[in-house]
């Protein structure tokens, strides 16, 4: 972890750089002979950070068989052209010296060590069907095979549109194994959404789940020049087109290819091209792709799962659970290359894992390994609550006598403390035992949260029950991880130390040290596909990878996050106010709170913006009318009688408004100015959702959307050009719903006397 003045003086060894030389054969076979590393101890030559060269001339020349004829070495470590090279970031000893390798020689390892350990399990007519890693091997070797055969083009994009399953994965190494890039789409996208990934990537082909994926390609086909086959994996076709192959036939289809062809194509690749992209999901504005090349896969998860300290399939197989977006580079990194890298085995959730479903299948498994989005472990603490809520006197006393002791030790724990209490092991016996078995955690010695930011009150609901839940943190530039957390070292609130061979800069640190969080190593990405503008405003002239995250640094180690740069609100005032601390306060002060999102950018004040706790739909994922367990027993705690969000809303329910209005400004209490007070609220009808386009497909908080969306709304906070009084900072309270007018709907009120008064008529 360095200050920006100690980096600036490294950074002259912004990340020592490297080379391949490939011989006159083509061959990738790497060595640390085959790198030249520009630095050595005590001198650092500074690389030149220019782009590389006119396209044209960058390009490497192609031969007729698709492969690159120069070995002209990169000069540079950033690219933008899916051909492009790049210097490797090696240091020259510990993690970050580590010899490059391509995804193919990192599987070969793999089925070396592994061969005859399962690898991949699915269900099919309710039984696992299991692949050992010399058949996952073979299946990708067949599948890049066939995929020649339907004539992919080197660095040509392989479209992945469907839910996680062995064929994804065999898709995505099998196009890498082929020469093109893997490319995943999720699945929530619009065909207007799929087209811009797929033309962006030059996609010769797509590989869809379903007919009803399918669909959203044969709609925008007729715009894809590069297309020239789709394969469907999941279901039966249910009609005959030209270039149209279900997964049967296709796996069929490159039997003809010589092996030879395809293995002169995968040692002509190099560690430092492109083999997979990325493709942030455009919550600022249209997607932008993220290259990632060999070596930062295969480095990063050997990194990773050092870090992480993952065991060999050899000493213990590891056992995770395949459910998370594969478009999303948190779960490539956990499902696809971890396992590969250290042999674990892989299950397959079922689609509908995130409406329901996905308890069941962690009963079944008892993952070593779980990763979870906050909003995935928020569920599961509501659920829980919500069964013991309902269980008798008695076992709520035990219940909460154990997390009282469970918090407490965990935190002794924490801060470095080793003794197990008597009143610990016999609530250990009692409670976390059972608990752990009945959401399949009672083997999960690692439970990872990461891709959005998790409440410090989920955090502790957790850590209560002897389940620490460690953040990670870090980006798709980033390859995935850049900081972990692992037993040994954690604290709450913090998203852990970097990995072993990278580095961290707080840049521009302000009076309190927080500044934006910059990485370097090897993890970092290669560049924004035909972006250079982007690349350029992603990656400084020192090599530096700018996060956009506000943070800090401990004298630790430990790295907290505080913040977006882009989310920050600067008020009218000139006031910059981190919105996600006083989100998560007001969500902790009022548990009926399901989603709160704070507004007043260039505004004279703050508001927000908030939706209630409600059952979602399991078959479409909208969000309903009808209020969760937990919420109705909070409505029933304050003397509310409601069951729906709209009955609260239309009758403006005086306790839950009261309640609401107590939560923020108990939260106001704690601001650090006026201006960082909530001056006026309004409860929203819907709760947000993927598709409601609230939220990410990683359950992020798109901020631009949600502001477009209740635009009126917001606007008609701020109608009255005049701030609120001294008195009214303290006390507003909003409400309203967009069945009401607008004017009638959100009202301020200057007291607790005037509030009192209004709730009694």
């Amino acid at each position: 972890m360095l200050c920006e003045s100690e980096a600036r003086s490294t950074l002259a060894d912004p990340v020592p750089m490297a080379y391949l030389s490939v011989d006159a054969q083509g061959s990738s076979e790497v060595s640390l002979d085959d790198i030249t590393i520009n630095s050595s101890a005590g001198t650092v030559e500074v690389c030149s950070m220019k782009p590389a060269d006119d396209p044209k001339t960058e390009r490497s020349q192609m031969n007729k068989t698709g492969l690159a004829s120069s070995s002209r070495p990169a000069s540079n470590v950033w690219t933008t052209q899916q051909d492009g090279e790049v210097k490797l970031r090696m240091d020259e000893e510990g993690m970050g010296s580590e010899a490059p390798k391509t995804v193919h020689e990192v599987f070969q390892e793999a089925v070396s060590k592994y061969s005859d350990y399962y690898a991949l399990a699915s269900k099919k007519n309710g039984q696992w069907v299991k692949l050992t890693y010399k058949m996952y091997y073979d299946k990708c070797w067949k599948a890049a095979k066939s995929f020649l055969k339907l004539g992919l083009e080197r660095f040509h994009g392989v479209c992945i549109l469907g839910f996680n399953s062995p064929e994804w994965f065999i898709a995505d190494i099998g196009a890498i194994f082929a020469g093109g890039l893997a490319v995943g789409i999720y699945t929530t996208n619009s065909p207007e959404a799929c087209h811009y990934v797929a033309e962006n990537c030059s996609a010769n082909i797509l590989v869809v789940e379903n007919h009803t994926q399918l669909q959203k390609i044969l709609e925008i086909e007729h715009k894809l020049p590069h297309m020239k086959a789709i394969i469907q994996y999941g279901e039966e076709l249910k009609e005959k087109r030209p270039n149209l192959y279900s997964w049967r036939e296709f796996l069929d289809l490159g039997e003809d290819i010589p092996d030879s062809q395809l293995r002169e194509i995968i040692e002509s690749q190099k560690p430092n091209q492109c083999c997979t992209l990325i493709y942030t999901s455009g919550t600022t504005g249209q997607p932008k792709g993220v290259m990632l090349s060999h070596d930062n896969l295969t480095w990063t998860s050997i990194a990773a799962g050092r870090s992480l300290m993952l065991l060999e399939a050899t000493e213990k197989q590891e056992l995770v659970v395949s459910y998370l977006p594969l478009s999303h580079v948190a779960a490539q990194m956990i499902d696809i290359w971890l396992p590969v890298t250290f042999g674990g085995q892989v299950f397959f959730a079922q689609p509908d894992a995130l409406k329901g479903t996905l308890v069941d299948t962690l009963r079944e498994v008892r993952p070593t390994a779980f990763l979870g989005v906050p909003r995935v472990w928020e569920k599961i603490e509501e659920k829980m609550k919500s069964v013991g809520a309902k269980s008798s006197t008695l076992r709520r006393k035990v219940a909460s006598w154990a997390k009282g002791v469970g918090l407490q030790t965990n935190l002794k724990w924490m801060n470095g403390h080793s003794e197990v209490p008597m009143n610990f092991r016999l609530a250990r016996q009692l409670v976390y035992k059972k608990v752990r078995k009945a959401i399949g955690l009672d083997r999960c010695t690692k439970c990872f949260t990461g891709a959005a930011p998790i409440s410090r009150e989920t955090l502790e609901f957790f850590l209560s029950l002897n389940i620490p839940v460690f953040e990670l943190y870090g980006m798709s530039e980033s390859s995935g991880p850049h900081t972990v957390s692992i037993p040994q070292a954690f604290r709450l609130t913090s998203c852990g130390k970097e990995m072993a061979g990278c580095r961290t800069l707080i840049h521009k640190p302000d009076a309190d040290g927080i500044g934006e969080i910059c990485f370097a190593g090897r993890h970092i990405f290669m560049g924004y596909l035909n972006m250079e503008e982007k690349t350029k405003e992603a990656i400084d002239k020192d090599g530096w990878l700018h996060s956009g995250d506000l943070g800090k640094c401990d004298k630790d180690g430990f790295i907290y996050i505080t913040g977006r740069i882009k989310e920050l609100i600067i008020t009218a005032g000139g006031e910059n106010v981190p919105p996600v601390p006083i989100e998560d306060a007001v969500k902790e002060a009022c548990p009926i709170i399901s989603n709160a999102m704070l507004v007043g950018d260039k505004a004279k004040f703050l508001a927000m913006l908030l939706t209630l706790k409600c059952i979602i739909n399991t078959e479409s994922g909208e969000p309903g009318d009808d209020l969760t367990a937990e919420a109705i027993e909070y409505c029933q705690k304050l003397g509310s009688k409601a069951t729906k969000v709209s009955e609260i809303i239309s009758s403006k329910d005086k306790a839950v408004y009261a309640a609401i209005q107590a939560a923020v400004s108990e939260v106001n209490k704690r601001a650090v100015s006026n201006a960082q007070k909530i001056q006026k609220w309004v409860v929203l009808e819907k709760d947000f959702s993927v598709g409601g386009g609230e939220l990410g497909p990683t359950m992020k908080l798109k901020r631009p959307v949600v502001a477009q969306k209740y635009k009126d709304l917001i606007d008609e906070f701020y109608a009255d050009a005049n701030t609120p009084t001294t008195t009214e900072r303290t006390s507003a309270v909003m409400w309203g719903g967009r069945k009401l007018p607008l004017v009638d709907s959100i009202v301020s009120l200057g007291s607790l006397q005037q509030i009192q008064r209004v709730l009694q008529k």
